[in-house]
């Protein structure tokens, strides 16, 4: 708790101060409690288009892929409204929040007699990821302080996404050994218990934290449409990493719900499938906690031009694929070039924003990164409808090749300057 905003001679303001040694406990235990959170998307990863089709008899791939339409648009203005809160009412409650929305999904996919009943839940599944997730994001900012945020993004979206593909390894084989329902779903019952007991008892708030690292800042949190503007659009290194979170995430939907149609129509079984699902957001995971660090040494740019180029060329060789081995090979590259990307976007959006409305930035971003969940499913899900699931993976592939080189001639590298007391948006 921050008693006096006088600066000490150590540099501190009373209790706190900035960094990840200082804050050890603290980050560790939010990169725990993200592991469970991404845990419980990685618990759908591998089943759900499975379970569409012998559950629900679904078909077309417009409507087996609508379970991610309704999660992404769900995600996507929560993270909004969570970047806005956040700011304005602390982290710790939005955190625990989340965690109680998540609640009722395992439940209502364990009995839904409907594909309805998989929507809704998969609405409130977005809503809970997206007050969790954009949390624990903001909240590892707040506690490392401007120069070492890379770190902090690759171990935050390592546990997210390692435990993502581990949650859809154990739901794959859950699922080949009893079956579709009930069993893979109550371990999201358990992911659930554990996040809110370790996010109600555990966490502490962090706002003390950007107290501390804006002092002579500028408080923007109270106009949210102004910093909605300039991160959109008029920032160069902002909007450049908000067009390259969209694409990411829109390749990202195509590959959740046409990955698993495309390998059960090779004749895959669901426990391959599972391993499949899990391998390109495992890879992922583990090589973030590398590449998270390694762009606060060489710098944001290079790394996401890199990963959105490696990511079109995964797509392209899935499309080209029809074995296992080979899918496995996409699958590893694929998690490769997300790994250089995801966490180098949310460094780069720190580095050029405020503290006062930092949290407002990363939730914009995340609200346009995640807004591609929902246009890539429904834009694959057309293509693959009307010409074929290959074409679909093609054109995405496209997409996400353009969305790197818009990320080489538009962003100028931010790691080395960041601007948290810089200039207000509209003088920018």
């Amino acid at each position: 708790m921050i008693t006096s905003d006088r600066e000490p001679a150590d540099g501190r303001i009373a209790d706190h101060a900035l960094g990840l040694r200082a804050n050890l406990g603290q980050f560790l235990l939010l990169v725990l409690v993200n592991a469970f959170v991404g845990a419980m998307v990685g618990m759908e990863r591998s089943i759900l288009p499975s379970l569409a089709t012998e559950r629900y008899g679904l078909v077309a791939a417009t409507a087996i892929l609508s379970f991610i339409v309704a999660f992404g648009s769900a995600k996507a203005i929560t993270n909004y409204a969570t970047g806005v809160l956040a700011d304005r009412l602390g982290r710790k409650r939005l955190l625990v929040v989340g965690w109680i929305v998540a609640a009722p999904v395992p439940f209502m996919l364990i009995w839904a007699p409907t594909w309805t009943w998989v929507l809704v839940a998969n609405v409130l599944l977005g809503i809970s990821q997206g007050l969790t997730w954009s949390t624990t994001v903001v909240m590892k900012i707040d506690l490392v302080g401007p120069r070492q945020r890379g770190l902090a993004m690759g171990l935050n979206e390592f546990a997210g996404y390692l435990a993502v593909g581990l949650s859809a390894l154990a739901t794959g084989v859950v699922a080949e050994r009893y079956g579709l329902v009930p069993e893979p779903f109550y371990l999201g019952i358990g992911y659930v218990v554990i996040g809110l007991l370790l996010s109600a008892l555990l966490v502490r708030d962090t706002k003390g934290h950007v107290a501390l690292e804006s002092r002579d800042g500028f408080d923007l949190a109270q106009r949210p449409a102004s910093v909605f503007r300039h991160t959109s659009f008029t920032d160069r290194n902002l909007s450049a990493s908000v067009q390259a979170g969209f694409v990411n995430n829109l390749n990202d939907g195509m590959a959740w719900g046409l990955f698993p149609v495309l390998y059960a129509a090779s004749g895959l079984d669901l426990a391959t499938i599972g391993t499949l699902a899990a391998t390109y957001p495992a890879t992922q995971g583990m090589l973030q906690l590398a590449t998270g660090a390694w762009s606060d040494r060489v710098g944001r740019k290079p790394l996401i031009v890199a990963g959105m180029l490696l990511q079109a060329l995964a797509l392209g060789y899935t499309a080209g694929s029809a074995s296992t081995a080979h899918f496995a090979a996409a699958a590893v590259l694929l998690g490769a070039g997300t790994a250089l990307v995801y966490p180098t976007l949310i460094a780069a959006i720190s580095d050029a924003a405020a503290p006062h409305w930092r949290a407002s930035a990363v939730g914009i971003y995340r609200f346009w990164r995640d807004a591609g969940y929902p246009i890539g499913a429904l834009l694959s899900a057309a293509i693959a409808d009307f010409v074929g699931i290959e074409e679909a993976i093609l054109t995405v592939a496209a997409l996400t090749a353009l969305s790197g080189i818009v990320v080489a001639f538009r962003m100028r590298e931010s790691r080395a300057t960041p601007t948290a007391t810089t200039s207000p948006p509209e003088t920018l």
